[in-house]
């Protein structure tokens, strides 16, 4: 599993609930791009309508050698590949209880490329300062631990 583009900002702004894999609708000269590394996960989200997941704002670049057979735009929607009992279970939990769908890394599994999407529930400005406390104290820790290895 080689991972191609991680979405940091998902995990400090929201509270990661359940996770579900999902394939992704791609175009040929996407794929290569994506194979070169280039994509980039910030500010995307999933919304679903009409029974079909859709994946936003994922900005995977124009592959540089496909000429001009890839004018299709860099930002455009995607489909993302679900069961029709997923999609129902996460439309339940987004209507019920105020979640969101966010993507949280794109990737390759056996030369297909899979996106992690998580129903999300988002934190408060109390939560992120938590968060952010909960990090430097681990990295203080670390800078401690290497300057006592010394």
């Amino acid at each position: 599993m080689k991972q191609i583009a991680y979405n940091k900002s998902a995990t400090f702004e929201y509270f990661i609930e359940e996770k579900y894999e999902a394939g992704i609708a791609l175009e040929g000269a996407e794929v290569k791009s994506l194979r070169a590394g280039n994509c980039n996960l910030k500010d995307s989200f999933c919304f679903i309508r009409g029974g079909e997941v859709t994946l936003k704002n994922m900005h995977i670049p124009v592959y540089d050698k496909s000429g001009s057979f890839n004018s299709r735009d860099s930002k455009r929607d995607r489909k993302l590949l679900l069961h029709k009992r997923e999609i129902d279970k996460i439309v339940g939990k987004i209507n019920a209880k105020g979640m969101t769908l966010v993507p949280i890394s794109l990737y390759f599994k056996d030369n297909l490329v899979k996106v992690e999407v998580a129903l999300c529930r988002g934190k408060q400005t109390y939560d992120k300062k938590q968060s952010i406390k909960k990090r430097d104290e681990e990295r203080d820790i670390q800078r401690q631990l290497k300057d006592y290895k010394k």
